[in-house]
């Protein structure tokens, strides 16, 4: 039975669009900037990657414990979570004029990138072996419910610090068309059928930010 379900980015491909969208991000901090500037690009990392691990989590971890025990990498993945949110809690009481705001953001992200690294060399390409794609969209979907319900109390701020941080730069446009390539991926998938074009929802195919 067709399912909207099915028509969803899957949970691996929304999983590696947050992680180029905080590195995109990342890529906009430098030592130079002002420290209102800097402020706000921490902040939409900060709130990026608690987002993320929330649903990582939530959603895709308790399934992935399920279907491979002996994976080594899902069971230090949350343990790497807690060890990034620890310099999140302390990035966030650090002022952007501090030069140690800078040393911190650094550390943040040399922990996100090993993490991601092991888990877009391992564990995702291990979920598509295990897993269909219809099982793989069916997690995407119920990931996409889940980020809207974390996302909609904090979507105020993640505008102001995201037009703060971005303000001036093309790498703004590059996250926008990033999302609009993911969306149209989702709808050239579509299957062909009567009423298709009435009942599609757009919010299936926006991982977010």
């Amino acid at each position: 039975m067709f399912s909207l379900k099915q028509l969803s980015p899957t949970i691996t491909d929304m999983i590696r669009f947050d992680h180029s969208h905080v590195m995109v991000t990342f890529h906009q901090y430098t030592k130079d900037k002002s420290p209102s500037v800097k402020k706000a690009l921490a902040e939409t990392i900060c709130t990026a990657l608690e987002i993320h691990a929330t649903l990582e989590e939530e959603v895709f971890y308790p399934v992935m414990r399920q279907i491979d025990k002996g994976e080594p990498f899902v069971h230090k993945a949350e343990p790497e979570h807690d060890d990034m949110r620890r310099i999140i809690s302390e990035l966030r009481r650090t002022s952007g004029s501090d030069p140690r705001h800078d040393k911190l953001i650094l550390e943040l992200m040399r922990d996100v990138i090993h993490h991601v690294a092991d888990e877009e060399t391992t564990l995702l390409p291990q979920a598509e072996t295990l897993m269909s794609k219809q099982r793989l969209s069916e997690l995407g979907a119920q990931m996409t419910k889940r980020r809207m319900e974390l996302v909609a109390p904090k979507a105020g701020k993640l505008a102001k610090s995201h037009a703060v941080g971005f303000s001036g730069s093309t790498a703004a446009m590059v996250v926008g068309a990033a999302s609009a390539l993911l969306a149209l991926r989702t709808l050239v998938k579509k299957p062909s059928m009567p009423g298709a074009n009435r009942t599609w929802s757009h919010a299936n195919s926006t991982p977010g930010q």
